[in-house]
């Protein structure tokens, strides 16, 4: 049970970091270097938390998923708060 609590505490938790991160992804030109920053530069921190807590690497995919979940919340509120697409 504790387990299952942390992972989805982690997932929570990328997922969140990164909506501002996708939000702010929109803004740029696909490709360019402020856009691979937005995406990845939560991923060095979402590591950290995993490794602290002790889960292994069969918990990255989870991990992934949240984020890209993050970065698509983050990119769909910015377009529609843009009236875009």
């Amino acid at each position: 049970m504790q387990i299952a609590l942390q992972v989805a505490a982690i997932m929570i938790l990328a997922a969140v970091v990164n909506i501002p991160l996708g939000f702010q992804r929109q803004s740029c030109r696909k490709f360019s270097f402020g856009w691979y920053f937005y995406v990845h530069i939560s991923i060095p921190a979402i590591v950290y938390v995993r490794v602290k807590t002790g889960l292994g690497w069969e918990f990255i995919p989870f991990t992934i998923a949240s984020t890209v979940i993050g970065q698509i919340i983050g990119g769909r509120m910015y377009r529609k708060r843009n009236n875009i697409g």
